[in-house]
């Protein structure tokens, strides 16, 4: 018992100010818990059977688990478990230097005291998620009170080793230094494992932070995975509803938290799903192709990034003849046809953007009529086209900005236009002579 109260006087060391009340409360339970005998401490509510939690013991101690089975033909809205078998190899593209498959994803989502990676921050809840055999497995574990932290994290250890990757939405910031973190704090190697990280959290932004309210996981999952939650508790509540339990010891608030948790681990799966459909170009046969030209060029964006361009070159090319195609999807696609040289695109692309927004002024109207004027100066040797279109654009953004001269930005852009309008003309006029 002492060198458990030394380990949480050390925890309470190193703990921020901000944390310190997370931390008192956990140690107060803990100071309760230790006082009891060990058959008390092993005493399990049954109301925790109700939904599925049991006791688990290891060489370290004891913790909770709710572990459950669903078959690899289970659906979660658009997509059956199984796809991932098909799915995965696409998601090598990530990491060309391994060939990944179904089994070697550990999917992670945990639930903590608060937010950030510092020593006050607990996670209570571990939720892992793996392929096995014909199968998805999902096991949660949840600490009574901080002494039994070490032993469920031992048991997580033990876990990871059979995995590669690791598969989470935002867990390259958040989760998985946190859970190194809590290594550290209870003596365990920190590298203990180094996975190849599969965080969904960044090609779902690439792809869908213009065409969706939100890139939250609830709120993808939603509109773009046919996933819909029913009565969900938020995982913005978990924090309170676990301190509700320690003070209480009623176990029934927690369920939900449970529950959140799994349905998070399902939406984990069909979004590596999603993404290795993708990768491996089976679009149409097993997604949707987008219907939005903004995600259109944007998933092409992406793709091209991870080395697939032959379904890029598709959604680009929809794009373009999409009638409801924005200027700023134009000026877009005419910047990645740039940069890929590809001038008569571009230049369709800004032409095409400029005749759209004919009506009303847009900050992307602006930028194509600049990107004709560097394209006729410097291409074609043609001031006098480039000097129009830098007029133009001089003479929106003046009409558009009637507070330029209070806006710095504003007015440096005006002045950059107009400086590049005197320089054309000293241009034309030397071809003339």
């Amino acid at each position: 018992m002492s060198g458990m109260r030394d380990r949480m006087n050390r925890l309470r060391g190193e703990s921020s100010e901000k944390d310190k009340n997370v931390e008192a409360v956990m140690s107060e339970v803990e100071e309760t818990k230790l006082l009891d005998n060990e058959e008390a401490e092993e005493w399990l509510s049954p109301v925790w059977g109700t939904f599925g939690v049991k006791l688990h013991r290891n060489d370290e101690g004891s913790f909770l688990m709710r572990k459950i089975v669903n078959p690899i033909d289970f659906r979660h809205g658009l997509h059956a478990l199984e796809e991932l078998n098909v799915a995965a190899p696409g998601l090598t593209a990530l990491h060309p230097s391994s060939e990944a498959s179904a089994e070697q994803i550990l999917f992670l989502d945990l639930e903590t005291t608060g937010l950030g990676v510092g020593a006050g921050n607990v996670p209570f809840m571990i939720g892992i998620a793996y392929m096995s055999k014909e199968h998805f497995v999902i096991e949660q574990t949840l600490i009574r009170h901080p002494a039994e932290e070490r032993a469920m994290l031992v048991y997580l250890a033990e876990k990871l080793q059979r995995f590669t990757y690791l598969a989470t939405y935002n867990g390259k910031t958040f989760d998985w230094p946190l859970v190194q973190n809590r290594f550290i704090m209870n003596g365990l190697n920190r590298k203990i494992w180094e996975p190849l990280q599969l965080d969904f959290l960044h090609p779902a932004r690439s792809i869908w932070r213009n065409t969706l309210v939100s890139c939250r996981l609830s709120h993808v999952e939603e509109e773009r995975l046919g996933i819909h939650r029913e009565d969900d508790v938020p995982g913005s509540l978990a924090p309170q509803l676990y301190f509700q339990y320690l003070a209480t010891g009623d176990p029934a608030p927690l369920e939900g938290v449970f529950l959140h948790n799994e349905t998070d681990m399902l939406s984990l799966a069909c979004l590596a799903i999603r993404f290795g459909h993708l990768l491996n170009g089976n679009i149409e046969n097993f997604i949707p192709l987008p219907t939005e030209p903004e995600e259109m060029v944007r998933t092409g964006l992406w793709l091209e990034r991870m080395g697939k361009k032959e379904l890029s070159s598709k959604l680009f090319n929809l794009a373009m003849s999409a009638d409801q195609a924005q200027p700023s999807t134009l000026i877009m696609l005419a910047a990645r046809d740039k940069k890929a040289g590809n001038w008569d695109r571009a230049v369709l692309l800004w032409q095409k953007a400029i005749i759209l927004s004919a009506s009303h002024y847009t900050q992307a109207t602006n930028e194509a009529s600049i990107e004709l004027a560097m394209y006729y100066e410097h291409k074609l040797k043609d001031y006098e086209s480039a000097i129009g279109h830098a007029s133009r654009a001089f003479e929106q953004a003046m009409n558009h900005s009637m507070l330029a001269r209070r806006d710095s930005k504003k007015r440096a852009e005006l002045e950059a236009l107009r400086n590049r309008i005197q320089r054309l003309r000293r241009k034309q006029e030397k071809q003339i002579q």
